[in-house]
């Protein structure tokens, strides 16, 4: 197992080191998402064929790390977050949510004809968290690796692009600045991505963003516990078996128990930071196994279809979500 840990903390490393180049460091992307293009480079030389000792330590950060790390990712977040701006930004997150999983799988399976994993995993990315939705979701209905490596460049690309066009947009929407930061946290994919938009608008901005994004990001507890019942009933169903079993991803009441002790205990904050790190390397080594595991063959077959439903969700979210936080929250 051990060869499989070490080759994912190397591209962890390096993963990391290249976040704090300074030509990539003002981009907002994540080690998260280096450490899963080098996996992918590395996973598609012809080397990596006789990396066969590595697949148990590989399986392991896929799962055991991966789980580890949405626990950890509760210390960033307290409940009192949840009620700083008032019922309207929970509504406002809560719609935004369900109306990008629900119309996004209807529009990958049904009109784009995408398969429901790899559909499900770029839904779940768009509406909650990025790249940390996806691998949550992927551990909860245990995808393929070519559908989450899919589904986090969406994020890539769209939550990229977030970061341009919202503080563009800002002038020309008649939002206060207030106002526009929660448009931003409601609306934008990974909490990097939101941190970049808003700061390049102001400082309420950024601060509205921020704690909008972050109750945005609890929001993937109570989807995970929803999707991992569905999932488990529409096998059951294909395969023609009835099922009674109660299916619950138990790390997310891991991430529920991390929320609550940062609630209620005023950690030290290089206990709080040291933590929030260990969470980030745990992602990132998942991360980096899962492209290590992935061809892209796998990729190439999936298509442009992905990218065209990350866009159609894109705008969604522009639009739709700038009209409903001027209606809930203007």
């Amino acid at each position: 197992m051990w060869q499989g840990l070490l080759l994912c903390s190397a591209l962890t490393f390096a993963g990391f080191v290249l976040t704090y180049l300074p030509w990539l460091a003002s981009s907002g992307i994540s080690p998260l998402v280096t450490a899963l293009l080098l996996g992918l480079i590395a996973g598609n030389l012809p080397l990596a064929r006789h990396f066969t000792r590595t697949q148990p330590g590989l399986d392991f950060a896929t799962r055991w790390l991966l789980r580890g790390g949405v626990v950890l990712f509760g210390f960033s977040l307290t409940v009192q977050q949840v009620f700083a701006l008032g019922p309207w930004a929970l509504l406002l997150d809560i719609v935004v949510v369900c109306t990008v999983l629900v119309a996004g799988y209807q529009i990958g399976t049904r009109l784009l004809g995408m398969d429901r994993e790899t559909t499900l995993l770029t839904c779940a990315g768009s509406a909650i968290c990025g790249a940390a939705a996806v691998l949550a979701t992927e551990t909860t209905i245990r995808s393929k690796p070519a559908a989450a490596s899919i589904a986090v460049a969406t994020v890539v690309l769209f939550g990229t692009l977030a970061m341009f066009i919202y503080p563009l947009l800002y002038p020309l929407t008649g939002m206060s600045e207030g106002l526009y930061g929660v448009y931003i946290g409601a609306t934008v994919h990974e909490v990097a991505q939101v941190v970049a938009a808003a700061d390049a608008v102001g400082q309420a901005a950024l601060t509205n963003a921020v704690i909008v994004k972050l109750v945005r990001v609890m929001l993937l507890i109570p989807f995970l516990l929803i999707i991992g019942q569905w999932w488990s009933k529409q096998h059951a169903s294909e395969a023609g078996i009835k099922t009674g079993t109660l299916v619950v991803p138990w790390f997310a009441f891991g991430f529920m128990a991390a929320v609550g002790v940062n609630s209620l205990v005023a950690l030290p904050s290089a206990l709080s930071q040291t933590l929030a790190l260990a969470g980030q390397m745990a992602l990132a080594m998942a991360m980096a196994a899962l492209g290590f595991g992935t061809r892209i063959a796998t990729l190439v077959e999936l298509g442009i279809r992905p990218f065209i439903l990350g866009l159609i969700l894109f705008v969604l979210l522009l639009v739709g979500g700038g009209l409903l936080s001027r209606l809930l929250m203007g």
